[in-house]
């Protein structure tokens, strides 16, 4: 059916039966003539000759003009698309004859509308005007219209024979008014646009837009009602706007307007009756015609452009109109109106309040660094002190377990000491008795001589040390003497620093031994390097002093493949087997996919096989890095893998005419526990960045753990809530000294009798009316916003499998004894980070502790 989107919208909401009927309708519906059989007919109209012959006068029959074109108009919008199609398309061309026959008929009408206003003047000033008036619009219709025939019969420069000539002709042929058939035919053109592919058509006629716009001019404010919303219709399409202010343009330089839009808005402000439909049509134009544009400086240009001619003013006195859709359209107009005054002030008023709210921005970002950084080093004070508060306890413990052993040995020693005590009195008292007999019996014995004479008299003194000798004078003071004169400096070795002319020497092409990297630097030409650093530099003499064969060690390229200095390319591939004898192809036990991603990793090792296994007995991170270790990870031979290498192996087939990959897959293989060393070489080089990214977020959970815990009021708000819950329980499940936190989600879950309000709801109005201080108990939970990013089962997942790793690190020390014991394991024994251990096993703690 072909209709627009806004009917076929309309034509969805129907019932399935009344689209059916539609349907039916549509397809019972026949054309009573051909679209040529009006066309004809409108083309003798605009025949001047048609008038002189009898035959296009029996075509044109009895009937005006008026109603041909009303019977078109019929024709147009009740028979099927096909025929509208036919009556558009070629070799009928309608729209040309519809359009061309509306412009002669708008000449006839500007004419007879000039003619009523001469008349009215006085008959003194009708004369030579009125004759070139006629003159003039006669011209333009023979330019309008299609077969250009009041042209070619010469139109005069006097009026009364033209005159008698058009008149002659309307009145033979029977023509109707101007007036009406300018009206039909814009019915007509909208029966057109009624339809998608008719409205495409008039889109890409300018002449019909143009002949819409100059419809303005009719007297019938119904006819300006209608011109108003095809206009409107044709604006709200994409490029229509364009369109339109073109066509009002033609109609400001035909109707002679010195602002375009005059005529427009003459009609709208000088009515003689108030039309509401073309007061409505006419507002609702203004309003597509200036809001419809995207550019918003174009819709200002259009909205001065109307304000210019009187709109604001008069749409003052409408706003107290009766009419709804009139005051609907008024107030759409008033609502998106630019004020360009206000807008200049707001934009002023915006800027300073931007460049305000950049400036808080700042200090915002700058405060919100500022917390972070104190909130990080809170979190690390807090972890400390909690690690030193546990330090403490446990000493503290120690010392009251130390003081208790000190206090039983001071009462083990004070009663030992009572015991000497006694027993020395005891001693005493009986040394004492012996003391007293020893000189009662030395009473009572007899005096003996005074010496005897056998007694040698004593011994002389020793003879005293002589005294030491005096210490010897010190050394006199060296004499100063001046430091001989500065020899020479040599003059510099032959090959050395600059010419005697200035030129730069050449330097030596370095030989090495294996293929090195090459460094992408921009290096300097000899002439380039005259006035720089690099004048007074000598590279050549440090090659004695560095050891370059260490670095070359280092940095080779390929594995262990030394230079063939002094070859050439051609040299190099004459060492190619010739073409002509074919390799035998290798025998690989690995799938496609598998020996190339194993080709692709020993290619990044760069090692060979013996260097990589000693370096995984030997758990080498140094000799092989970590990426490597990744890179070996991924190469464990597979249970499957490992299987068939054993049985090619037991089958005694010759393992040369394996591939290189199953050659190193089948010598890694061979390596004890070579999953485990692997693993064990990846946790020791990943140990100190997990735990260093661990510790943070440990430290986080113990900082918030402790928060909670220390919160006076979490734990009253809790007491309510475990108040609440054995109030509800007790009765059928016994009172509950606690709960486990998970359970706060089931508050929610315990509605009320009319499930207008949850438990929790009624928890936080209580709380409200009977316990105001616990409102703001947040404030008390520090740092919980940054725990609660922390996922608390996978730092426990991560805090697990470093214990594993660890496990595994010592079983692995334990397997190999004291006589070989790997250096790196002892070391990362001894060097293991005790106060990140720490850190982690608190907060592996606090975690099975606090969930």
């Amino acid at each position: 059916m072909d209709l627009p989107p806004d009917k076929a919208k309309l034509l969805k909401q129907y019932d399935d039966e009344r689209k059916w009927d539609l349907i039916c309708d549509q397809e019972r519906v026949h054309a009573k003539d051909p679209p040529a059989h009006y066309l004809n007919k409108l083309r003798t109209y605009l025949d001047p000759k048609a008038s002189r012959s009898s035959r296009k006068r029996r075509l044109v029959g009895d009937a005006t003009s008026t109603q041909v074109l009303r019977d078109l108009e019929i024709s147009l919008r009740t028979n099927h698309i096909e025929w509208v199609r036919e009556f558009l398309n070629e070799p009928n061309l309608g729209l040309d004859s519809l359009v061309n026959y509306l412009s002669f008929r708008l000449e006839m009408m500007r004419y007879d509308q000039r003619i009523s206003e001469s008349r009215s003047n006085s008959e003194e000033r009708i004369g030579a005007a009125n004759i070139e008036k006629t003159t003039a619009v006669i011209n333009n219709v023979s330019n309008h219209c299609h077969m250009n025939g009041f042209a070619q019969n010469g139109v005069t420069s006097t009026l009364s024979p033209t005159m008698k000539k058009r008149s002659k002709h309307m009145q033979k042929l029977n023509m109707g008014q101007a007036e009406d058939d300018i009206h039909v035919c814009i019915k007509c053109l909208r029966a057109l646009m009624n339809n998608k592919y008719g409205f495409n058509m008039v889109m890409q006629h300018r002449e019909a837009i143009n002949c819409i716009a100059l419809s303005l001019t009719h007297k019938s404010l119904r006819t300006k009602a209608l011109v108003l919303e095809l206009l409107a219709a044709i604006c709200l399409v994409k490029g229509g706007h364009e369109i339109i202010l073109s066509a009002f343009d033609n109609l400001k330089e035909v109707c002679g307007e010195k602002q375009r839009f005059r005529t427009l808005m003459d009609y709208f402000y000088n009515y003689q009756v108030f039309h509401i439909e073309f007061m409505v049509a006419c507002m609702q134009f203004v309003n597509i015609v200036v809001h419809s544009v995207e550019d918003m400086n174009f819709r200002v240009h259009l909205q001065v452009e109307f304000s210019a001619l009187g709109l604001d003013e008069y749409l003052e006195k409408l706003r107290l109109t009766e009419s709804e859709e009139l005051q609907v359209q008024i107030s759409a107009y008033l609502d998106n109106v630019f004020d360009v005054n206000a807008l200049m002030e707001d934009s002023e008023t915006k800027t300073a309040a931007l460049e305000k709210v950049a400036e808080l921005e700042d200090e915002l970002g700058h405060a919100h660094d500022r917390l972070l950084e104190l909130q990080s080093q809170s979190l690390n004070k807090i972890s400390e002190l909690e690690l030193q508060l546990k330090a403490l306890r446990e000493e503290r413990e120690n010392l009251l377990q130390a003081r208790q052993q000190v206090d039983e040995e001071v009462n083990t020693l004070r009663r030992v000491v009572q015991q000497h005590e006694q027993e020395s009195k005891n001693r005493q008292s009986l040394l004492e008795n012996k003391i007293m007999e020893l000189e009662t019996l030395t009473k009572t014995l007899p005096r003996s001589g005074d010496s005897s004479p056998n007694s040698a008299p004593p011994e002389p003194a020793a003879a005293k040390p002589q005294p030491p000798p005096p210490p010897p004078p010190p050394p006199p003071c060296p004499v100063l003497t001046k430091a001989p004169p500065t020899a020479p400096v040599p003059p510099p070795a032959p090959g050395m620093g600059l010419a005697s002319d200035g030129a730069m020497t050449i330097k030596k092409k370095v030989l090495t031994k294996y293929k090195l990297p090459t460094l992408n630097w921009i290096a300097l030409k000899p002439n380039q390097v005259r006035g720089t650093i690099f004048n007074d530099l000598d590279d050549d003499k440090l090659h004695s002093i560095i050891d370059f064969s260490d670095f070359e060690e280092r940095f080779k390229i390929g594995i262990n493949t030394p230079l063939q200095n002094g070859n050439t390319e051609i040299d190099g591939l004459n060492n190619y087997p010739s073409k002509r004898f074919k390799k035998p192809e290798n025998i690989t036990l690995l799938e496609h996919t598998r020996l190339r991603n194993i080709a692709i990793s020993r290619r990044k090792l760069e090692m060979p096989v013996e260097q990589v296994i000693s370096a995984i007995n030997s758990l080498d991170l140094r000799l092989l890095s970590l990426e490597n270790v990744e890179i070996l990870q991924r190469m464990v031979p597979t249970e499957q893998e490992t299987k068939a290498y054993r049985e090619y192996v037991v089958e005694k087939k010759n393992p040369d005419l394996l591939t290189e990959e199953d050659k190193y897959l089948l010598q890694l293989g061979r390596v004890e526990r070579l999953s485990a060393k692997l693993s064990i070489m990846g946790y020791i080089g990943n140990f100190f960045d997990n735990v260093h990214l661990i510790t943070p977020q440990i430290q986080a959970i113990i900082s918030a753990s402790s928060s909670v815990i220390n919160s006076r009021k979490l734990k009253r708000i809790l007491e309510i809530i475990l108040a609440f819950g054995n109030y509800l329980n007790s009765a059928k499940r016994g009172p509950a000294y606690g709960f486990k936190l998970q359970g706060l989600d089931t508050l929610v879950d315990t509605k009320s009798t009319d499930k207008r309000m949850c438990l929790l709801h009624y928890i936080v109005e209580t709380i409200r009316n009977k316990f105001p201080d616990l409102l703001n108990f947040e404030a008390e939970l520090l740092y919980i916003e940054k725990a609660a990013t922390v996922s608390l089962e996978n730092i426990i997942t991560d805090v697990h499998e470093l214990e594993k790793g660890m496990e595994l690190v010592r079983k692995e020390h334990e397997l190999r004894g004291k006589e070989r014991q790997s250096v790196v394991l002892r070391d990362f024994l001894k060097n293991f980070p005790e106060k990140e251990t720490e850190e982690v096993e608190g907060g592996r703690e606090n975690g099975s502790g606090h969930v």
